[in-house]
């Protein structure tokens, strides 16, 4: 069976990513990055363009991280060989390449993010994380309005620039709280945020809170022993902090 016959992920199923890099030494260290956020597995690593064809015509994959500059040919030469026989995997270029006219190529056959060589996992995962969400967003059927479709691409968009914190947030403890409560898909309190973070539960409480009010996460009362409902966190928006 072919990959493309194997279908997509299941909704609920981690995003199969195929690593395409030359440097075995870089491949190695993408592929540790990628199974570092939640949602997403490698299901190889490949040095060149003709191994990640052989790759794709035998595994299942969602998502192509390309390196573009591969020993037997550029990287958009290997999508538009897909391209053209009907091969719809998403695609997350690394480069090194600046030139605006390879990013508006890749535009055009389909690749969704870019990340420029140096780059660290903070780098990445915000990049992984924003794909997450525009494939989150972007169901089966059709879009009920144009506001629809707007909110799918804003979240392939890089971050706006953070709006002024309230006095005594600071931003490296809000982005500590962000991922915490990211990695709770089930939810998570104050109590439990704070005893993974070191932090005191009314100072993870206020962040929890600034962050509901600005709309990147919704609480709900959790009842459980008798007493006051305790309150889960829960993040709701692919928008970085």
């Amino acid at each position: 069976m072919s990959a493309m016959e194997n279908g997509p992920a299941p909704a609920d199923g981690p995003i199969r990513v195929l690593v395409v890099e030359d440097d075995a030494l870089a491949a190695d260290a993408h592929a540790l990055y990628v199974g570092r956020v939640p949602g997403f597995t490698v299901v190889g690593t490949v040095h060149s363009a003709a191994q990640a064809r052989r790759a794709l015509e035998r595994t299942a994959v969602d998502l192509l991280l390309l390196d573009l500059y591969l020993p037997d040919g550029h990287g958009l030469r290997l999508l538009r060989t897909l391209r053209a026989t009907g091969h719809g995997v998403d695609v997350i270029a690394v480069t090194s390449a600046r030139d605006l006219a390879v990013v508006r190529e890749g535009v055009s056959l389909g690749v969704v993010q870019y990340v420029l060589k140096p780059f660290t996992f903070a780098t990445l995962r915000e990049r992984l994380t924003r794909y997450a969400a525009f494939r989150a967003t972007v169901t089966v059927g059709e879009a009920s309005g144009q506001a629809e479709v707007d909110r799918a691409l804003a979240a392939l968009r890089a971050p706006q620039a953070p709006a002024e914190l309230p006095k005594g947030l600071t931003l490296a403890t809000l982005q500590s709280v962000t991922e915490v409560l990211r990695a709770a898909s089930a939810g998570i309190s104050a109590n439990a945020t704070a005893e993974a973070l070191g932090i005191s539960r009314i100072t993870a409480r206020r962040y929890l809170e600034h962050l509901v009010d600005t709309g990147r996460a919704a609480r709900t009362p959790q009842y459980g022993a008798v007493g006051r409902p305790e309150l889960s966190y829960r993040w709701v928006s692919p928008a970085a902090p």
